[in-house]
């Protein structure tokens, strides 16, 4: 288990990387075992034939220089310098000394073993490299004999031949691979950003499907369902809208004939009117509320924003409106990400209000890393506790015992933040404040 997990690390995590492995891992170890089977097999054995047959061309040349003499030996000399291609020389009176060492080269083994068997085991010799040639030079009865062998004649001629054309085709089916894989990937690619775009809210118009045949069905599949998502949010956003104008227009009626009304007429106080004309605001209010929650803000498009200015343009109406400077704002400069604007802003507003609710002091913090941006609204009330957290987030929902962040209000206003923020690619975490009381965090994508 440990061994697979730390292999595991080391592998490439994308489609590319992975795929180009399992096409390049095939090509290494197959030109691995050629390699091997050339130069372990093949090129050795052709070196040990090369060389015995060489080492039989000494051996006759030293059988034709002890058997004749005189006029004939020169001229056979010179007849096997022509047919054997080899430059001969005699050293007379020359003697090589005894050799001790062991034979390591392929020609020096296979000279030993031919001398031994054809002219006797009392025959000393050496090779050496002159050049691109090898010198052997072999005992006779009166001197010595140097030979000059051309190297070709001895081993393969151009092993590095054989390496270049296998590196070489190698590179060029790795290139072909790369840019074949690349063409590949590169419909999935985009495939899962315009997914992660969708997902983040935001458009992808251009998107259409192509590349191989099972990706264009996945792309056909995403732009299926995100017509029929966008339809549906279309649809009941439409519907929304007419259950708006039909529910505020009797609001209105209400509103207009309290208006008219005198202050005092018959048994109403002064009391009575302005009781119905706070229950008919905060009519208005929670229906606001629950189409912005059914809504779910689909109706607008993302746009590049400065995050900084929001938060503090946020800020300064949550203290207008609660005629309170308790705010501390703690945000960067100009931080810029694709958001909808005004859906966002009711998620700051409605966490700033919560905060302002229930606590004296409140802070913002914005900050921002290589792929979030962290939004947090802290204050120093009662909190949540850490078991009741997640039910403060259920739509309609009032907490019963410790801090309730819906108090007089419609229950929606956590509901309508993380519906927003998930609507971004993005969530709503609660957590314990600094300050001792709830921390609002907003998680978004960059």
């Amino acid at each position: 288990m440990a061994e697979g997990f730390s292999l595991k690390r080391f592998l490439p995590r994308g489609l590319f990387g992975r795929s180009l492995i399992i096409i390049v891992a095939p090509i290494v170890l197959l030109q691995a075992i050629i390699a091997y089977v050339f130069f372990e097999r093949d090129l050795d054995t052709t070196t040990r034939r090369l060389a015995r047959d060489v080492a039989a061309d000494i051996a006759m040349l030293v059988a034709l220089e002890d058997e004749h003499q005189g006029e004939q030996r020169l001229a056979l000399r010179k007849l096997a310098e022509r047919q054997l291609a080899y430059r001969i020389h005699f050293l007379p009176g020359q003697n090589l000394p005894p050799f001790h060492g062991q034979l390591t080269s392929t020609i020096d083994v296979a000279l030993d073993d031919i001398l031994e068997q054809r002219i006797g085991t009392d025959r000393d010799f050496r090779t050496a490299r002159i050049g691109d040639d090898f010198e052997i030079r072999v005992d006779v009865h009166d001197g010595v004999l140097s030979v000059l062998v051309p190297r070709d004649r001895v081993t393969v001629s151009k092993p590095d031949i054989f390496i270049l054309w296998m590196v070489g085709s190698s590179l060029l089916l790795m290139t072909i691979a790369i840019i074949f894989l690349r063409n590949q990937v590169r419909p999935i690619e985009r495939l899962a950003r315009a997914a992660d775009s969708f997902g983040k809210g935001r458009a992808v118009p251009d998107f259409k499907p192509y590349g191989a045949m099972e990706v264009r069905r996945a792309a056909q599949a995403f732009i299926t369902m995100r017509e029929r998502i966008e339809r549906h949010v279309s649809q009941r956003t439409e519907m929304l809208a007419g259950v708006s104008h039909d529910l505020k227009t009797p609001l209105t009626r209400l509103k207009l004939t309290l208006a008219m009304m005198p202050e005092g007429e018959g048994h109403d106080a002064p009391g009575d009117i302005t009781s119905m004309r706070a229950d008919i605001a905060e009519m208005e209010h929670m229906l606001d509320d629950y189409l912005a929650f059914a809504r779910g803000e689909g109706g607008e498009d993302a746009s590049p924003t400065d995050l900084s200015e929001l938060v503090r343009e946020v800020a300064a109406a949550a203290e207008r409106a609660h005629q309170r400077t308790q705010i501390r704002v703690t945000v960067p400069d100009h931080v810029r990400v694709s958001v909808r604007r005004a859906g966002l802003r009711r998620v700051l507003a409605n966490l700033i209000d919560n905060a302002l609710k229930h606590g004296a002091k409140v802070a913002v913090r914005l900050s921002r890393d290589e792929h979030l941006v962290e939004i947090a609204v802290e204050d120093d009330g009662p909190g949540i506790p850490e078991p009741h957290r997640e039910e403060a987030f259920r739509p309609f929902h009032r907490l019963d015992e410790g801090r309730n962040l819906q108090s007089g209000g419609s229950g929606l206003g956590l509901a309508i933040a993380r519906d927003i923020a998930r609507a971004h690619g993005g969530e709503i975490l609660l957590g314990q404040s600094a300050m001792g009381g709830l921390k609002a965090t907003v998680r978004l994508p960059v």
